[in-house]
């Protein structure tokens, strides 16, 4: 099939991109609320209403339902649901990672789901849970790659997705997309994850997502299972996770929990109902606590809460500040700051695929001295070619009478030409007073600039320098 994806802009491995199907073009990063066929919470064409424009649902619990089977197979996955913008699919995998079996094979449930008219298709794959013993998480993947081949020849009009597996192993994660693209798929579903996100685990949620990636490539649309809290899309869109499903603004609402995007309260505790949605602003905490459409009305608004925050991650793609909307979001839960941390360690990575047109930088903790503008600074300060004597400052009134050349001295960029100071990343907003790992990526680029510069003189007049630092140049 001709490439369906289509990149339009780019911040960290983040994009928003247009996925062409059969039922129409859908703009990435996007939510897919879950559409449970027995028991629809909000009927499918209220979701279009809310401003959803794809959703996925269950063409296992439609093909074991004589009724729904019947009547899919007659009238479409479309008219059976009253939703006429695109359908992903799921095979049953969940129903199989919970009971262990399922009564379909896997070209049977491939071919229902291309019968019905979906518009992406999800093969029957096996979703290895976390920390399984290596033999069987590498003994599953087998089986899933073997399911994955016969189902990229299988005659179709729909797009087809390739689930990525292998447990917490990174490489085998790795492994595993870098097979998968070499095969005829469309998207590219990071599966077996809902326990690491249940878990809080977002550090190892990082881990396999992050190696995922690296295996598959970036031009690749990749979808993010059971991605449907809003405080991780922030996240999940820096590691170029394009496509999101959310169970949560059903399952949390019949639980009486309340979304928002620094985390859940329970409604029965709550005095005040913190947004702006049609729900929250047409009812008290009280009138909605007493509701008897309360998990109605509580759904609606996990929804509105979600869709709200995605936008607001398209948003900061589009002017280049994922970065600060993701720090904000991370310091919301100490497990959330574990994830950020270890991406953080991905530095270089993220460069290499970094849109170069950004919004103004603002320093906003220790994660910030490792964002792709500080690397590519640093790898860009050998360039500066210097003679005679050199003066490294962070002071602008500082007497530069006897210098050749003055520098500026910015954590955690370093030195820099004066001539730039208004120019980013340079114009970067920091804190007056530089914490360690600002000022330790600021002295590890000074080291390179005097490494590439053997035949100047360099003195440093800093106001700010830790007595403890070593200026090791």
């Amino acid at each position: 099939m001709p490439d369906r994806f289509e990149i339009l802009h780019k911040d960290l491995s983040g994009r928003i991109g247009r996925l062409s199907t059969p039922h129409g073009t859908i703009e990435t990063p996007l939510l897919m609320p879950v559409v449970n066929p027995h028991i629809q919470i909000i009927p499918a064409p209220k979701l279009a209403e809310m401003g959803s424009e794809m959703i996925i649902t269950n063409s296992y619990i439609i093909h074991q339902d004589e009724g729904l089977r019947e009547r899919a197979l007659e009238l479409g996955l479309h008219d059976l649901l009253g939703f006429h913008g695109p359908i992903m699919t799921d095979s049953g995998a969940f129903q199989l990672s919970v009971y262990g079996d399922i009564d379909v094979k896997p070209l049977e449930i491939l071919d229902f789901q291309n019968a019905i008219q979906s518009d992406i298709c999800v093969p029957l794959d096996i979703p290895t849970p976390p920390d399984v013993e290596r033999e069987r998480a590498e003994a599953e993947l087998r089986l899933t790659e073997a399911r994955l081949e016969e189902a990229a020849v299988r005659p179709r009009g729909s797009l087809l997705a390739g689930p990525i597996q292998g447990s917490t192993y990174p490489d085998l994660r790795k492994r595993a997309a870098a097979f998968l693209r070499g095969l005829d798929f469309d998207l590219y579903p990071v599966g077996g994850v809902v326990p690491l996100m249940e878990a809080y685990r977002f550090r190892d949620l990082v881990d396999v997502v992050v190696a995922a990636k690296k295996g598959l490539g970036s031009g690749k649309p990749v979808h993010l299972f059971g991605a449907g809290h809003p405080m991780i899309f922030a996240l999940a869109a820096a590691m170029g996770c394009d496509l999101f499903d959310s169970a949560a603004y059903a399952l949390y609402a019949r639980q009486g929990r309340y979304l928002s995007a620094r985390g859940t309260w329970r409604l029965d505790e709550m005095s005040w109902l913190p947004c702006s949605c049609p729900v929250c602003q047409g009812h008290s905490a009280k009138e909605l606590i007493e509701s008897p459409e309360k998990a109605k009305l509580l759904a609606a608004h996990n929804l509105y809460v979600s869709l709200q925050e995605m936008r607001l991650v398209k948003q900061c793609i589009r002017e280049g500040s994922l970065w600060d909307l993701l720090e904000s979001r991370c310091r919301s839960h100490p497990r959330m700051l574990d994830g950020l941390m270890r991406l953080a360690r991905e530095g270089d990575w993220l460069e290499s695929l970094d849109g170069s047109s950004k919004s103004t930088f603002f320093y906003l903790g220790p994660e910030s001295a490792s964002r792709p503008e500080v690397i590519r600074a640093g790898r860009r300060v050998e360039r500066i070619s210097l003679q005679g004597r050199v003066l490294v400052t962070d002071d602008p009134k500082a007497d530069a009478s006897g210098f050749e050349h003055v520098l500026y001295f910015k954590p955690p960029f370093g030195p820099y030409p004066q001539e730039l100071s208004e120019t980013k990343p340079f114009n970067a907003e920091t804190p007056e007073m530089a914490d360690a790992a600002s000022m330790e990526q600021a002295l590890e680029n000074t080291r390179r600039l005097v490494a590439a510069n053997p035949s100047a003189t360099f003195s440093f007049r800093l106001r700010h320098m830790p007595e403890d630092m070593d200026m090791g140049a």
